[in-house]
């Protein structure tokens, strides 16, 4: 019998790939320069969420949400399908680069799951499927990162920009 025939279909996946301890250097690196940005781009006390899709560390696209209403799941998927769908155009006009965008929740507060920030991942999970990609999904504060769906995260009590390392992209800011 074929080990092939009892692979779920890459088509018909609804699922995420969610981040699952220990990650790699790689997801490391990426989610501690989100926090970095985030940290060090945002000087309001009580920023606004904004869902962001792109490789953290750059300029990524960026959507502000109203932190006072919960986000309508319907018109989250399309928002990430658009984000989602950008992106992709601006990391294929990058020469020598293949990467998967992520998608991650900038938010004040602490790294408690809130309801939104479930309301986003699931959002992220369906337009990702929908374009036939896995996602990832991130809530991010200043003080680290959450997956909602796992629980695994990352905190970091004094975190700083390591020497030599750029400063966070203009376009990161909300």
């Amino acid at each position: 019998m074929d080990d092939d025939a009892h692979e779920p279909s890459r088509e018909g996946r609804l699922w995420a790939m969610p981040l699952l301890a220990p990650i790699t250097r790689e997801t490391h690196v990426a989610l501690r320069a989100a926090v970095l940005d985030f940290r060090e781009g945002e000087h309001r006390r009580r920023p606004p969420p904004a869902l962001r899709v792109g490789v953290p560390g750059r300029p990524a696209a960026c959507f502000v949400t109203d932190p006072d209403e919960p986000p309508d799941p319907a018109l989250a998927v399309d928002v990430v399908g658009a984000l989602l769908q950008r992106s992709r155009r601006e990391l294929a006009a990058t020469p020598g680069r293949d990467e998967l965008p992520l998608a991650w929740l900038t938010r004040a507060g602490s790294l408690d799951v809130h309801d939104a920030d479930m309301v986003w991942s699931a959002a992220t999970r369906a337009a990702y499927a929908e374009a036939g990609l896995d996602a990832t999904f991130v809530v991010v504060t200043r003080d680290g990162w959450l997956d909602p769906v796992t629980g695994v995260r990352r905190e970091w009590r004094r975190l700083r920009r390591r020497s030599g390392s750029p400063p966070p992209p203009a376009g990161n800011r909300s």
